[in-house]
């Protein structure tokens, strides 16, 4: 069996280092497991004038979050919280009313930063968004990647052996999370 999951980069630059860690966790997804990027460049600014009728784009966004069976969101940190563009696309998932995407939804949040305490800010208020929108997020462990020149090449590779062995392992634990919150919706 295959699993898909989908990932969102929360950075819309074209020299994101989270955009690196994306391509790393793609080349280090457990065997059977397909990372799928589930893009956010194109949203328009979310306003309540389109809840009566949602362009494509946001439709298809809407849709590749339904499509997959967990999202793995990897944001920086924008002045000690989410970028807007994160917020937005999350804005646009969570309406119109009563059409959550998130909703039960298994979910992973990490992120990079060149600081020394990554994206823990960042991941704090995503948790509190996240947990508003019901959806399933793993707690443990935390993905605070402290980026260092060189730590990923151009091409995704993960040149220190223990960074390498933390994300693999970090994967694997999203994995069993997905797994466990599959479990559980099929009880309810």
């Amino acid at each position: 069996m295959t699993r898909t999951i989908g990932y969102i980069v929360g950075s819309i630059s074209s020299t994101s280092i989270n955009r690196s860690l994306a391509k790393a966790l793609t080349k280090l997804a457990p065997e059977g497991t397909e990372l799928v990027e589930i893009p956010i460049k194109d949203l328009g600014f979310y306003s309540p004038d389109h809840d009566a009728d949602y362009p494509q784009v946001a439709r298809d966004f809407k849709q590749a979050i339904a499509d997959v069976d967990g999202v793995i969101i990897i944001t920086p940190e924008y002045s000690r919280s989410v970028p807007g563009v994160l917020k937005n696309a999350l804005d646009w998932s969570a309406r119109p009313w009563g059409q959550a995407s998130f909703d039960d939804k298994p979910v992973a949040i990490i992120g990079a930063s060149i600081g020394g305490i990554a994206t823990a800010a960042a991941q704090q208020h995503l948790r509190a968004i996240l947990g508003h929108y019901n959806a399933v997020t793993m707690g443990q462990p935390e993905g605070l990647i402290h980026i260092t020149p060189g730590l990923i090449t151009e091409d995704g590779e993960v040149t220190v052996e223990s960074t390498a062995a933390f994300l693999s392992s970090w994967l694997q634990a999203f994995d069993r999370h997905v797994s466990r919150a599959q479990a559980a919706l099929q009880l309810v």
